[in-house]
C-alpha cells in the first residue's frame, strides 16, 4: 500500500512538473513560426508610426496589472463594463497590432498561439526595435475568460504617491527594484497633457506647481502645455530621447527633469532613490549593474503576474472577444 501512495505522489509530482510552466520556445513544435510572424507584424508597425513601440509596450503592462497576462484588456465586445474601459486604461492602444498578428497566427497555426502571448511577445520585439536590449520571452499563456472594469481600479496611477506605487507593485509581486526599471519604460512613448495640469498648475495651494520640476524645465512643460491648452496634446515622456529605449528617463528623473508626476516620486524616496543612482556610479558601465540586464529581469518577471495555464484558460479565436 505504502509503495503504490508513493508511485501515485511521484507521478502526481511528475504531473506538476510537466504542466503549469512557462517556457521559453513553448511554439517551437506546435507552431515554429509563431514568434517570427508576431516580430514581422511588430516591425511593420513600428515602420509606419515609432510611438506603437511604446503602445505595445504599454499594453503588456496595462495587461497583465489586472487579473493578470491573460489578454483581458483586449476584449471589446461591446459591454461598456469591459475591462479596456477602465479609467486607468486611457490612452492604451496597440490592440489592433495584436490582432493583425493573431489573424496571421491563425491561418498557419489555428487554435495554438494565445492572444496573452502575442501582447508578451509583441512587447519584447518593440523594445528591441527601439534599440532596447533583445531577450527570450518564456510562452504557454492561456488567455483569460474575464474582462470586468472594476478590476483595473488598483492600477498604477501618475498621481500615486511613492507609497501607493510601492503597494500596488507589492501586491503583483513585483519589488521596490521592479518598480524603479518597469517605470523606465516610459524611456520611450509620449503622455498626454492631461495628465499634466495637477502637477504643472495646481500641485499645491495657490496653483502652484510640483517644487520638484527643475525652474529651467518648467517653462518648457508650460510651453507645450498652456493651462488652457488643449490637454489632448502630446509630449515625450522622456524629453530629449523619446524613440530610443535607454537610461536616459533614469537622468531625467534625478535631475529633476521627470515629467510624469509619479516618475517624480522615485526620486523622493530613499530607497528608490538608491537604486537610481546605482546605475550612475564610478563603476558603471563596466563593474556597476546592467540597467538594460535588470530591466530584463523585471519585465520578465511582470510577464507571469497571475498567468492562465493548461486549463486555467483557453485560446481565443479573435483577441477582442471571448470564444
Amino acid at each position: 500500500m505504502a509503495l503504490v501512495l508513493a508511485f501515485i505522489f511521484y507521478f502526481l509530482i511528475g504531473i506538476s512538473n510537466s504542466y503549469g510552466q512557462l517556457k521559453v520556445g513553448f511554439y517551437d513544435e506546435t507552431c515554429p513560426q509563431a514568434e517570427s510572424i508576431v516580430r514581422n507584424v511588430v516591425s511593420d508597425a513600428v515602420l509606419s508610426n515609432a510611438n506603437i513601440a511604446a503602445v505595445l509596450l504599454r499594453l503588456h503592462f496595462h495587461d497583465c496589472f489586472v487579473e493578470g497576462c491573460d489578454g483581458s484588456i483586449l476584449i471589446d465586445d461591446g459591454n461598456p463594463n469591459a475591462e479596456r474601459h477602465a479609467f486607468g486604461h486611457q490612452g492604451v492602444g496597440g490592440v489592433e497590432v495584436i490582432e493583425k498578428a493573431k489573424e496571421q497566427l491563425e491561418a498557419v497555426c489555428n487554435g495554438v498561439v494565445s492572444c496573452a502571448d502575442i501582447v508578451a511577445l509583441a512587447a519584447r520585439d518593440a523594445i528591441a526595435l527601439a534599440n532596447g536590449p533583445s531577450y527570450e520571452v518564456p510562452t504557454g499563456r492561456r488567455d483569460g475568460g474575464i474582462s470586468n472594469i472594476s478590476l483595473a481600479d488598483d492600477m498604477p496611477d501618475v498621481s500615486d504617491s511613492i507609497e501607493q506605487l510601492k503597494v500596488k507593485f507589492f501586491n503583483k509581486g513585483l519589488t521596490e527594484k521592479d518598480l524603479v526599471l518597469l517605470t523606465a519604460a516610459h524611456t520611450i512613448g509620449t503622455t498626454a497633457c492631461f495628465f499634466m495640469t495637477k502637477r504643472l498648475y495646481n500641485f499645491l495651494p495657490g496653483g502652484r506647481p510640483d517644487p520638484t520640476i527643475n525652474p529651467a524645465f518648467l517653462q518648457e512643460l508650460k510651453a507645450k502645455c498652456p493651462q488652457n491648452g488643449d490637454a489632448n496634446a502630446r509630449i515625450p515622456i522622456d524629453s530629449g530621447s523619446q524613440q530610443s529605449f535607454d537610461i536616459h528617463i533614469l537622468q531625467n528623473i534625478r535631475s529633476g527633469f521627470a515629467v510624469l508626476e509619479s516618475d517624480a516620486r522615485l526620486n523622493d524616496d530613499r530607497t528608490t532613490k538608491s537604486i537610481i543612482d546605482s546605475y550612475f556610479g564610478l563603476l558603471n558601465p563596466l563593474f556597476g549593474p546592467s540597467f538594460e540586464a535588470d530591466f530584463v529581469d523585471s519585465i520578465i518577471k511582470m510577464g507571469e503576474i497571475g498567468v492562465k495555464l493548461d486549463f486555467q484558460g483557453n485560446i481565443r479565436r479573435i483577441c477582442t472577444s471571448f470564444n
